[in-house]
């Protein structure tokens, strides 16, 4: 582990060589509660009274996050909800009247089959950017910079696993299974190879190259590799047993009732990293994060825009999340309702759905901003956010979908996952780790991941379906 990592977060200074400037008044990061009874002041001792825009903080706020209002201002909402926090995601809001339309297709014209499919695939759209700048809003008040990346992560991870649900819930014999498995490795790679790729690109159009912090890389990319290792080693048990001679097993389903057992602990070990992952972040090393994520923040030559623009209050922010979340819920219902007629009659295959489509509609939100953070010179932020959103699905979600599944007596929903995309999972996470190596980033290296989810998006889209009921099982070599 790096270097910074071994030392306590209280003693961690960032170096000069690394391009840092010292940080504003208004930002100074609050003491540890341990600190600061030790020194007899108040848990707010670090937060100014006023912030940059002459606001009065509110206890436990931080200045960036200060709206200087309170309540519900109806005119104001919609103003700063349409604006949203960059210009992308400005010109994605542009699409929020497909949503009544996509709502009102399912209950007028319920045997428009392909036009409810396409009108609530484009209304997830706005709906999960509006749920992940309402999180980021949020998190902005957070006084504590790692925990205000954590919290925009799972929040922006929402949408997947509200998608992961309706699935599951929806779920016929294990019809779904396999969009589902598809599901949980395509959020991987999209966050690895399209929104990382285009974050180096979009980094690469204002500088020649970005050095991004060990930290960041060295903890995001070595918890991908294990969690990869998680993910695809009940696939590989299954595929190497089934159907090979050399085993006498005792009965026909042993090979796929064991690797659903197999999963099943291998998701409960996950969710036991994940929360030791949290605490690292948040606890352990929060001094650490919170200085890489502070001054990252001061990388960006538009800051002072950046922190004049009008805020959402903790009232509007928590009403965002209600409208985007309620929205979300419904489209993923219809969206979801309409897979089988795509897959059946419209001759899309079930890997093409699930490793393409549904990740690429239910990350939108995360990709924008890690986008426009990259843009801005953020890099460590817009890693935090990819390598984040990365490391949640494959120790948190996908483990909850395994959990789920089996409470809700869905038939062998597992890590039993198609040999093509555990291959394309550990190849994309391998590609990845070697860019990051260097602790730098470029344009070419983004064009590269691209690239590659480009070659993967075509393999997925040849990729046959299953033959009819070896789905659920997943036994089939081919099966998906």
């Amino acid at each position: 582990m790096a270097r910074q990592q071994s030392r306590s977060s209280r003693e961690y200074r960032p170096s000069q060589d690394q391009g840092y400037t010292s940080r504003e008044s208004t930002n100074e990061k609050p003491r540890r509660r341990s600190q600061q009874k030790s020194n007899g002041r108040g848990n707010d001792a670090g937060l100014p009274q006023y912030n940059h825009n002459g606001h009065k903080v509110t206890k436990g706020i931080h200045p960036d996050g200060e709206s200087g209002r309170r309540g519900f201002n109806p005119l104001k909402f919609l103003k700063i909800a349409f604006k949203s926090s960059s210009t992308l995601s400005l010109m994605v809001n542009l699409l929020w009247p497909v949503v009544p339309v996509a709502i009102a297709l399912h209950f007028a014209r319920p045997e428009w089959k392909l036009a409810i499919f396409i009108t609530n695939y484009i209304a997830m759209v706005p709906a999960a950017n509006m749920l992940g700048f309402a999180g980021q809003e949020l998190a902005r008040k957070m006084p504590q910079k790692a925990i205000a990346v954590v919290l925009e992560t799972t929040l922006g991870s929402v949408v997947e696993l509200i998608l992961f649900m309706v699935l599951l819930k929806t779920d016929v014999q294990g019809s779904n299974v396999p969009v589902i498995r598809a599901a949980i490795l395509g959020s991987i790679l999209a966050n690895l190879l399209l929104c990382l790729g285009s974050c180096f690109v979009a980094g690469g159009m204002k500088n020649d190259v970005q050095e991004f912090h060990e930290a960041v890389s060295e903890s995001g990319s070595g918890l991908m590799l294990v969690a990869a290792m998680a993910l695809v080693l009940p696939a590989v048990f299954a595929k190497y047993l089934l159907n090979n001679q050399d085993f006498q097993l005792p009965s026909a389903t042993f090979v796929v009732d064991n690797a659903t057992k197999i999963s099943r602990g291998v998701a409960i070990i996950s969710l036991v990293g994940y929360c030791i992952y949290i605490f690292y972040q948040t606890v352990s090393h929060d001094g650490l994060f919170h200085e890489i994520y502070e001054m990252d923040e001061h990388m960006d030559k538009d800051r002072h825009e950046e922190l004049a623009k009008e805020k959402f209050t903790l009232i509007e922010a928590l009403v965002a999340m209600v409208i985007s979340l309620a929205c979300v819920s419904l489209i993923a219902i219809f969206l979801v309702q309409e897979i089988p007629y795509m897959v059946e009659e419209r001759g899309v295959s079930d890997a093409f759905v699930g490793l393409i489509l549904i990740p690429l509609v239910e990350k939108i939100a995360e990709h924008l901003l890690a986008i426009d953070e990259a843009y801005d010179n953020q890099i460590n932020m817009a890693m935090a956010h990819v390598m984040g959103a990365s490391i949640q699905t494959a120790l948190l979600n996908a483990p909850l979908v395994v959990l789920v599944g089996w409470g809700l007596h869905v038939q062998h929903m597992d890590y039993n996952f198609v040999i093509f995309d555990a291959v394309a999972l550990v190849l994309a996470v391998l590609v990845v780790g070697s860019f990051l190596r260097d602790g730098k980033s470029n344009y070419l290296e983004g064009v590269l991941c691209i690239m590659v989810y480009i070659i993967i998006a075509i393999c997925a889209f040849f990729f046959p379906n299953p033959a009819h009921g070896s789905a659920a099982g997943g036994g089939g070599e081919g099966g998906h």
